[in-house]
């Protein structure tokens, strides 16, 4: 039957169901798109013979809405939607967001702070101990005992938080299938504690005996070192070959991380992406304006799951996991053709991209049997020899897509990453991107130019970026084609010192740069970005790293990128005078700013007190 998931009773019992196997609870409005993950996991539900019954942003202020379908025959299934929901309601700074992309007219509000929270206590109100399996992104990066930036300070586990009974984390297709199975045959939900992908509570007593064991809740809420190093374990463990069960103590209960599930493969990604998906949202949100966050997926195809980059601030590593896998050149086609019959399309396909848009398989051999190696980067700072770069497939793909019947253009939006093509000794995708792919503009993301805060990000020294832009422009000119760049950048990473945002800023006015947008580091759940944020401490060196904390320290580091914009003079000289760099001040070619105050404040007779009897720098003549 190709039609949306029944949304209430009537549309249940339409189907021929008195009840259904599960309840699926979620934060974003209905979309029925491969782009959505509680879209892909109740279809593969649906094809495996399951039925699955949808209540999406119900009103959470009674138990009522959560009784929609009755008690479903295995369990209730909760995700807060495509992103957290802490980030989906409020910005960098903290202040409420006034538009939700996930929701019917783009209202905020529609979801509570820590869906997964507020959902499962009501469903405990509801049916008591019903099976509930919570997944998604909010689920799997607040999976341990975590650093929260909106309450500032350490949270348990949000299994304990919610009450739930397993986490499904990453990419849960294999993961839920396994555990609704094992429902199906009439096992305890208790008893399900050996599917890879998830996370269980037990009693101390009952703890596996392997794997690795994080520095307890109780313990990273005391001591900040002792966090840096359950962040470190954590993120050593993500990965299908080489991880290990990782064990997190809770008083008297242990949280147990089973490895991650085994990615999919090939075969199983073109099965999941033939589903009879919609493609759209529910039509009873067409009164309502529809939903905006289909605007950029509805008519663009994911071809691979996985990024080995591995920024630090960059939740993929944690969730979707580093080891990189894609779609058949068929299944990608097919999907192209079938979006050139749908109603809208206009010939244009708006990207054939994923996590990073021109991966296609993993970085080298080794990781195949291997896994990818622990606390190191395939790219950065300098690319690992043992990369192998090839964009022969995916520019096999693209040719082809061009020729369908129906199809204008085919872009590429999605991150793509320039270290990789450079490292690419064939230039044939670099000459098709820039040719047939871009629309006037490419969005990359170097994000700074300071050697030691791209070092914290784990993003390449900006002497790549350099090579890459001045490449682009020779091609870009070669091609008969007026073409920019656009540059994402972000302000007040660990690491980033007010001379680092003055380092960027002359950067960037060297070069011409006028970025439109700067976004403020934003602390989000379970990145070693965020792990440097609250502890001050790199978790691979244990070194101290400089984080820019308070809204004055962000404010000067964010003005100073937009240097040029009038409405910033006045952050900027403050930044400039504090960092001692009047020089930059004036008319001057260099000055960032223009304005009288380009001298050193005169003292006259009285002498600063480090110079006074007493001070650091007594006896000496002062400057």
């Amino acid at each position: 039957m190709n039609d949306f998931l029944p949304i209430n009773k009537q549309d249940a019992l339409k189907r021929g169901w008195d009840e259904v196997d599960f309840v699926y609870v979620i934060g974003d409005a209905y979309v029925d798109h491969p782009s959505f993950g509680p879209a892909i996991i109740s279809r593969v539900l649906e094809y495996n013979g399951f039925t699955v019954g949808i209540i999406s942003q119900p009103d959470w202020h009674s138990a009522e809405p959560f009784r929609e379908f009755g008690r479903p025959r295995l369990g209730f299934l909760v995700s807060s939607g495509n992103i957290d929901s802490m980030v989906a309601h409020y910005t960098a700074a903290k202040k409420k967001r006034s538009e939700d992309a996930y929701t019917p007219g783009g209202k905020a509000g529609a979801r509570p702070d820590r869906a997964l929270i507020v959902y499962c206590n009501r469903i405990r109100e509801a049916y008591g101990s019903v099976p509930i399996i919570i997944g998604g992104l909010e689920a799997s990066l607040r999976r341990f005992a975590h650093y929260d930036y909106w309450d500032d300070k350490i949270r348990r586990s949000v299994l304990f938080d919610t009450g739930a009974d397993i986490i499904s984390y990453g990419m849960g297709e294999k993961s839920i299938t396994e555990i609704a199975e094992r429902l199906r045959m009439g096992e305890d939900i208790s008893s399900i504690r050996d599917v890879r992908g998830t996370c269980y509570i037990c009693d101390v007593t009952e703890t596996p005996l392997t794997g690795a064991e994080c520095p307890s809740y109780e313990n990273v809420v005391k001591s900040k070192k002792e966090y840096a190093v359950s962040c470190r374990i954590q993120q050593d463990e993500q990965d299908h070959i080489r991880g290990k069960i990782v064990k997190q103590r809770h008083g008297n209960k242990m949280l147990v991380q089973n490895p991650p599930m085994a990615p999919l493969t090939t075969a199983e990604l073109d099965e999941i992406y033939s589903l009879d998906f919609m493609r759209t949202y529910h039509p009873s949100y067409e009164d309502q304006g529809g939903v905006p966050g289909i605007e950029e997926v509805r008519f663009s195809i994911t071809h691979n799951r996985g990024c080995f980059g591995g920024c630090n601030f960059c939740s993929i590593a944690f969730h979707q996991g580093r080891y990189v896998t894609s779609r058949s050149k068929e299944s990608v086609l097919k999907e192209a053709e079938l979006l050139t019959t749908l109603p809208d399309f206009k010939g244009y396909i708006h990207d054939v991209g994923g996590p990073t848009a021109n991966f296609r398989q993993p970085s080298c051999e080794k990781q195949k049997t291997l896994g990818l190696c622990k606390g190191k980067h395939c790219l950065a700072p300098k690319v690992c020899p043992n990369l192998r770069a090839d964009h022969s497939e995916y520019i096999d793909i693209l040719r082809d897509m061009r020729k369908i019947k129906g199809v204008k253009k085919v872009f590429i939006r999605s991150g793509i990453r320039y270290d990789y093509m450079l490292k690419d000794t064939d230039e044939t995708f670099f000459k098709e991107l820039i040719r047939y792919h871009v629309s006037g503009q490419l969005k990359v993301a170097p994000e700074h130019c300071s050697a030691q805060v791209l070092e914290k990000m784990g993003k390449p020294y900006i002497d790549t970026y350099v090579r890459f832009s001045q490449r682009y422009f020779e091609l870009s000119k070669s091609a008969g084609k007026e073409q920019y760049l656009v540059p994402y950048l972000m302000s007040s990473h660990p690491g980033s010192r007010l001379e680092d945002a003055i380092e960027l800023a002359l950067f960037l006015k060297k070069r011409k740069i006028r970025p439109e947008q700067v976004q403020d580091f934003y602390p989000t759940p379970g990145t070693i970005s965020t792990c440097m944020f609250y502890t001050g401490l790199d978790p691979y060196t244990m070194k101290e790293v400089f984080v820019a904390k308070t809204p004055e320290e962000k404010a000067m580091q964010r003005a100073l990128l937009q240097y040029y914009n009038p409405a910033n003079r006045e952050m900027i000289v403050k930044a400039l005078k504090k960092a001692g760099r009047y020089d930059l001040i004036g008319d001057g070619e260099k000055c960032l700013v223009k304005g009288t105050a380009a001298k050193k404040p005169s003292y006259g007779k009285a002498k600063p007190a480090e110079y006074k009897k007493g001070g650091k720098n007594y006896g000496k003549k002062k400057k």
